[in-house]
C-alpha cells in the first residue's frame, strides 16, 4: 500500500503546525497534493491513513491560504484505471462541515439566512452509493468517485438485501445514500478481518470476482436524497420525499424535522442526544447532517462549487482514550521515506480496538517527547486512523490490566522499561544505511525491495495497466522474477505460469497488457517515474520544454545545469527536486530506454486561443476534461482557479464562487454554448479538420 510520506508532503497533516518553514505557493501546493492523496486512499482504496479531523485540518488551512484553489472544489478522486466509469447526471458533492454549537447557529442564521424548517439525519459512516432507476427498474449503481464520475458497481449493489431491483412507482430517479454494515454483523463475522465496517463496505461494493473481505449481502442501504431527471411528484419538502421513497420501496436513513421558534436550541440539543446514543445505534455514524427541508428555498440558496449552502455535516467531538507505548517499528515507503509506527497496548476507541498508530516522522516523536513505556493519550475522532496527541509520563503495571486484543484474547505483554525511541540507522527493508532529510529518514538504495514494490505499483497505475495490480506485483517480487520496473518488460508467459493461481489465459493477458505500454509519451513517462512533486501537469510542461528524453538526460548529467524556473509553475525548489529525482533514478531510466520507446512531446497546440488562459467550472453537458482538451487543442491554457490573469471563465450551472470572483475581477465569462460556438467557427475553417477526425460536434 502507498505510504503518506512517500509523497514528500513535508508533514502536512499532524503535526501540520510543527512544520513552519513552508510558506506561500509551496505550502499551498503541498496542502493541495495532500488532500488529493488522502482522498485517493479513502475513496479508491478504502485505506485511509489519517482521521477525518486531520483531513479537515489540512482542508481548513488550504481554504484560509487559497480559498479559490481548485482542489477545494473537487469531491473525490477519479475511479481507478480499469474500472467502468459512470458519469453522474447529478454531481455528488461534499457537504460543509461543523463541529461546534456555534457552527449550527451560523448555519441557521447566516448560511441559510434564517430558514424556518430543517431536517436532520445521522451521518452514516459507510460508502456512498448512487442508484439509478429507469421507469422503476434498477438500471445502474455507482460509487461517488470524483463526485462527477464514479465506478459501476451494479452487480454487487443488487446483492444488498434492501436495494430493490424494481420500485413500486414507475419513476425514473437517482437515489443517493450510504451503504453500511450493521455493527452486530461486523462483530459477529468480520471484526478479525478489518479494523472497521467502513472499509468492508467499500471493498464489498467494488469487488470483481467475489474476492472481497465481506459479502455485499451483509450490507444495508440507507437513502438520504432522490433526484428526478424527468417528471417528479408534486412534493415541496425533503421530508415528504423521504416518505415517498419509503412507499416506493427504498428505506431512508432515520430523520427528524425541526420547525419552531428556537430552532438552534432544538438542533443543538439533538446533537447532544445523538452523542449519548451513538454507541448503541445499529450502524457506525460520525455525526449528523442538517438540511433545509423546503426544496424551493434550497434552490434559492444554491450551491458553492464544492457544497450546497443548504446543508451542514456536523461531526461528533473527538473520542479519546489512554494506552501505553509498547514499542516502535519502522517501515520504508516508495520514495525511501522511513516511517515510525507505534505499537500500543490494545485500546478500544470509537468502537474499534487500536494496536498500531503512525508517528509520521522523527520530528513528530521529538515534538511529543515520546518514550517507549510512556502512558499516552490517543484520539480517534470517530474515524479510522488514531493519533497520539500527548505523553502522560511513565506507565505503570495497572495501565496494562484487563486489556484484550481485537479477537478477544487477553493482552499479556510485560510493561517495557522506559527508554528513548532510537531512530533506525539502517533501512528495515534492505539494510542500507539511512540518510537524514530534515525531520525524515530515507533509504538511499536504488535496489530496496520496499521502494521497488511501491514504485512498480505507481508505474502500473499511472500507465493504467489493467490486471497488473498490487497482488500481482507482490507475487512477482516474492518469486524473484521482478526486482525493478524494467523487469516487467522482460517477463514472458512462461515466467508467470509457475505463480500461484496463474493460468495460461491470465498470464497471456498480463503480458499483452505490459507489451501495450512499450511506447509512452514523454510526459507520461516522467509522471510514471513517481518523482516527488511531479504530477501530470508539471510532467507535461517539463516534457514540452525538453521535447525528448535525450535533451533531458543531457541536462540532468550537467552539474552546472540551468534552472527550470522559466517553465510556468516551476520554482527553484521543484527544479532542484526534479534534478535530484532524475539522477536518483538514472540507472532505472537508462535500463528502461533499452526496453521501451519514449515518444517526443508534441509542442503546445496553436490556434484560436493562443496566449489565452481559461478556467472551466460548474455543471456542464460535456465532461470537463473534454472541454479542457478542446481548449488546449486550440492553443489555450486551462487552470483551476480564478485570478486577474485569467482571460475567460467558462461557467456552467451552479458555478458558485468562481463565477462571483470572475465578475469582481471583470474576467470574460462564457457559457458552454459560447465556447462551443467559438470552437466550432474555428474548426470549420481549419482546412478540412472536421473531415479528418471526429469531434464532440460529431456525436
Amino acid at each position: 500500500m502507498l505510504n503518506y510520506w512517500d509523497w514528500n508532503f513535508r508533514d502536512i497533516h499532524s503535526p501540520w503546525r510543527w512544520c513552519t518553514n513552508m510558506v506561500g505557493d509551496e505550502r499551498i501546493n503541498d496542502l493541495a497534493k495532500a488532500i488529493r492523496y488522502h482522498r485517493e486512499l479513502y475513496y479508491n482504496h478504502a485505506a485511509p491513513e489519517i482521521s477525518d479531523r486531520e483531513f479537515d485540518d489540512i482542508w481548513n488551512e488550504l481554504q484560509q491560504l487559497d480559498p479559490h484553489n481548485p482542489v477545494l472544489h473537487e469531491v473525490g478522486p477519479e475511479p481507478l484505471p480499469g474500472t467502468v466509469k459512470v458519469e453522474h447526471i447529478f454531481p455528488m458533492l461534499s457537504l460543509d462541515k461543523g463541529t461546534s454549537d456555534e457552527d449550527i447557529s451560523h448555519f441557521i442564521h447566516q448560511s441559510t439566512s434564517g430558514g424556518k424548517r430543517y431536517l436532520a439525519q445521522p451521518k452514516l459512516d459507510g460508502s456512498a452509493l448512487s442508484l439509478e432507476y429507469v421507469a422503476g427498474n434498477l438500471h445502474r449503481a455507482a460509487t461517488r468517485g470524483s463526485g462527477e464520475r464514479g465506478e459501476d458497481v451494479t452487480l454487487n449493489a443488487k446483492l444488498v438485501a434492501n436495494i430493490p431491483t424494481r420500485l413500486k412507482h414507475p419513476y425514473t430517479i437517482h437515489v443517493r445514500g450510504e451503504v453500511v454494515m450493521p455493527l452486530a454483523i461486523y462483530q459477529e463475522k468480520y471484526r478479525e478481518v478489518s479494523p472497521n465496517p467502513r472499509n468492508l463496505c467499500s471493498g464489498a461494493l467494488r469487488q470483481k470476482h467475489g474476492d472481497g473481505k465481506a459479502k455485499a449481502s451483509d450490507l444495508v442501504f440507507c437513502a438520504y436524497d432522490v433526484k428526478f431527471p424527468k417528471e417528479s411528484p408534486d412534493i415541496h419538502f425533503d421530508s415528504d420525499l423521504l416518505h415517498w421513497l419509503q412507499k416506493a420501496g427504498i428505506e431512508p436513513a432515520p430523520w427528524r424535522v425541526f420547525e419552531s421558534q428556537e430552532l438552534h436550541k432544538e438542533m443543538i440539543a439533538y446533537t447532544k442526544e445523538w452523542s449519548l446514543k451513538r454507541s448503541s445505534f445499529e450502524f457506525e455514524i460520525d455525526g449528523l447532517v442538517f438540511k433545509v427541508d423546503d426544496l424551493a428555498y434550497r434552490e434559492k440558496l444554491g450551491m458553492t462549487a464544492h457544497h450546497p449552502r443548504w446543508a451542514l455535516a456536523w461531526k461528533f467531538p473527538p473520542e479519546e482514550a489512554i494506552s501505553v507505548l509498547m514499542g516502535v517499528d519502522w517501515q520504508t515507503g516508495r520514495t525511501g521515506a522511513i516511517t515510525p509506527v507505534a505499537r500500543i497496548a490494545p485500546q478500544m476507541v470509537g468502537g474499534v480496538t487500536v494496536e498500531n498508530v503512525t508517528l509520521h516522522n522523527v520530528g513528530e516523536i521529538t515534538r511529543l517527547g515520546l518514550k517507549i513505556g510512556d502512558r499516552i493519550r490517543i484520539v480517534r475522532r470517530g474515524d479510522v486512523i488514531p493519533k497520539i496527541i500527548e505523553s502522560l509520563g511513565p506507565a505503570t503495571l495497572d495501565d496494562l490490566k484487563n486489556r484484550k486484543h481485537a479477537e478477544g484474547e487477553p493482552f499479556s505483554v510485560s510493561l517495557p522499561t522506559t527508554s528513548p525511541i532510537k531512530p533506525v540507522e539502517k533501512c528495515p527493508s534492505c539494510d542500507a544505511g539511512v540518510v537524514e532529510d530534515g525531520a525524515f529518514l530515507r533509504c538511499p538504495s536504488d535496489v530496496c525491495s520496499a521502494k521497488s514494490s511501491l514504485a512498480i505499483v505507481y508505474w502500473c497505475r499511472t500507465l493504467e495497466m489493467d490486471g497488473v495490480g498490487e497482488k500481482f506485483i507482490e507475487a512477482v517480487l516474492n518469486s524473484g522474477i521482478v526486482q525493478t520496473i524494467s523487469d516487467l518488460y522482460r517477463l514472458t508467459v512462461e515466467d508467470l505460469l509457475p505463480l500461484e493461481r496463474m493460468g495460461l489465459k491470465s498470464a497471456t493477458n498480463i503480458i499483452a497488457e505490459i507489451q501495450k505500454k512499450r511506447g509512452l509519451p514523454f510526459s507520461v513517462f516522467l509522471h510514471a517515474l513517481g518523482l516527488p512533486r511531479i504530477g501530470p501537469e508539471v510532467a507535461q510542461s517539463i516534457a514540452q520544454y525538453f521535447v525528448d528524453i535525450d535533451s533531458l538526460l543531457q541536462w540532468a548529467r550537467n552539474p552546472q545545469r540551468d534552472s527550470l524556473t522559466e517553465i510556468d509553475g516551476i520554482g527553484e525548489k521543484v527544479s532542484d527536486i526534479f534534478f535530484e529525482g532524475i539522477n536518483q533514478r538514472m540507472s532505472l531510466v537508462v535500463s528502461l530506454l533499452e526496453l521501451i520507446r519514449i515518444e517526443p512531446e508534441a509542442p503546445p497546440a496553436s490556434g484560436r486561443f493562443d496566449g489565452m488562459t481559461f478556467c472551466v467550472t460548474g455543471s456542464l453537458s460535456t465532461p470537463r476534461k473534454e472541454i479542457q482538451a478542446l481548449i488546449q487543442s486550440q492553443g489555450g491554457k486551462t487552470v483551476g482557479s480564478v485570478s486577474k490573469n485569467l482571460d475567460v471563465l467558462v461557467a456552467g450551472e451552479k458555478a458558485g464562487s468562481k463565477l462571483e470572483k470572475a465578475k469582481d475581477l471583470s474576467v470574460n465569462i462564457w457559457s458552454e454554448e459560447k465556447l462551443m460556438k467559438e470552437l466550432s467557427e474555428k474548426l470549420e475553417t481549419s482546412s478540412g479538420f472536421l473531415d479528418a477526425q471526429p469531434t464532440l460536434f460529431d456525436y
